[in-house]
């Protein structure tokens, strides 16, 4: 029998009250299968995209773990460390967890980088409950010897692939190594490949596994088309037509690949009446939750990101997604345009492609296990992207009823 609700999941009325207050209805998949198994401590494995509710399936087993059994941090120790790559998510989850808290009397602390030293020493020095940290900053704080962590009970690594993708691996070994290895661990990723499979088998002991929702299901959830361009210098005027198409484009989130190339987007889009922000790694924590809120706000309706800037945003309401660049790994597709079309509202989402790109593209179409509709704005698609492995005829003609242009209209334009 599947749970409908947060009371048949096992939670306490503590914790009931207060998803009532904050308006949690009914739970989500990945809630509804991860909180039974974490309320009784087993290790688990969990695969699942952001914006499914992950926050809350890892956090409210922990928060009635520690509620129902209290304990007086010590000095410069932590019972649970959560985590996470960026400093956007390592914030959202904290603000989350005090959310889901309130009233329990848990002390809780974010530290990330790119922030003063001196307020997370306070923080630290008096013992925790909960830390949500980012690896960079945890292990500054280690060497610094003003963290311990040799009374950690719980371990939750929030976001795998993307701490590996930006190279915290060795980060990770060192944190977990002086951490007890009797301990419960939680371990979520929105994609498995094999480095987070060997991650797995090396912190976790005898995990279940939880998968919420394909990458293609995902997918399928939002309007997608490819939009073909001739050469990488046509994409900026692309895009200035996208947006000019939409009489109400809302709010635009546009993924680069590198950060020099979102300064320019940005500055591009600016110069020509769509204000736009560009966020990626190198501007300072300020600076980024500035351009948050005024993405949130509308103020600036355009962010053009990176991949890994964007991790931490969660902003509802998300009209159009558009791939300037497509990533390299067909999963990320996957998550960048799960960024709009949540909590059942309408979502577009746009690829661009160069011809140096049409491979990436049609990983993207064996991923899905189809062809995308072909843009209104596109060139004609090359050979290669009417068809995916295993696909018969009938896509190829899909493709074109979706709007792909004949070789004759390519050439007159």
């Amino acid at each position: 029998m599947v749970s409908t609700t947060f009371r048949e999941l096992g939670l306490s009325a503590p914790i009931l009250r207060q998803l009532e207050k904050l308006e949690y209805k009914t739970p989500t998949p990945i809630q509804a299968a991860c909180i039974p198994m974490l309320l009784q401590k087993k290790d688990l494995m969990g695969l699942a995209q952001t914006g499914t509710g992950k926050t809350a399936a890892f956090a409210l087993p922990l928060i009635q773990h520690f509620s129902e059994h209290p304990a007086k941090p010590r000095p410069r120790k932590v019972r649970a460390l959560i985590l996470s790559p960026t400093r956007e998510l390592a914030s959202q989850i904290h603000d989350n967890i005090t959310a889901y808290a309130k009233g329990q009397n848990l002390s809780t602390a974010v530290i990330f980088g790119g922030v003063g030293y001196a307020p997370q020493f306070r923080k630290l020095a008096a013992g925790l409950d909960i830390l949500v940290a980012t690896p960079g900053r945890l292990i500054d704080h280690l060497e610094r010897q003003t963290v311990n962590l040799d009374q950690v009970e719980t371990l939750i690594l929030d976001e795998a692939d993307h701490m590996l993708d930006m190279g915290f691996a060795p980060a990770l070994k060192k944190i977990v190594a002086k951490i007890p290895r009797q301990r419960h661990t939680q371990m979520f990723s929105a994609t498995m490949p094999d480095n987070i499979r060997q991650l797995a088998q090396a912190f976790l002991q005898e995990p279940e596994t939880v998968m919420v929702t394909p990458p293609s299901a995902t997918a399928d959830r939002v309007e997608q088309s490819l939009c073909m361009v001739r050469s990488q210098a046509d994409k900026r005027p692309c895009t200035l037509d996208l947006l000019e198409q939409r009489q109400h484009p809302g709010r635009t989130l546009i993924f680069t690949r590198t950060k020099h190339g979102a300064n320019r987007l940005a500055s591009f889009l600016t110069g020509r009446d769509y204000p736009a922000s560009a966020i990626h790694g190198d501007k300072s924590q300020g600076t980024r939750e500035r351009m948050l809120r005024e993405f949130r706000s509308g103020e600036t309706p355009i962010l053009v990101a990176t991949d890994i800037a964007a991790r931490g945003i969660d902003v509802k309401d998300v009209q159009l997604v558009i791939n300037y660049d497509l990533p390299a790994e067909s999963e990320v597709y996957v998550h960048r345009i799960g960024r709009t079309a949540r909590a059942g509202a309408d979502g577009q989402a746009i690829a661009l492609c160069a011809p140096d790109e049409v491979g990436k593209a049609r990983d993207i179409h064996k991923m899905l296990g189809r062809v995308l509709p072909v843009h209104a704005s596109s060139t004609e698609l090359p050979a290669e992207l009417l068809t995916v492995p295993g696909a018969d005829r009938r896509q190829k003609n899909s493709a074109r009823e979706n709007g792909a242009p004949s070789r004759r209209q390519s050439r007159n334009g």
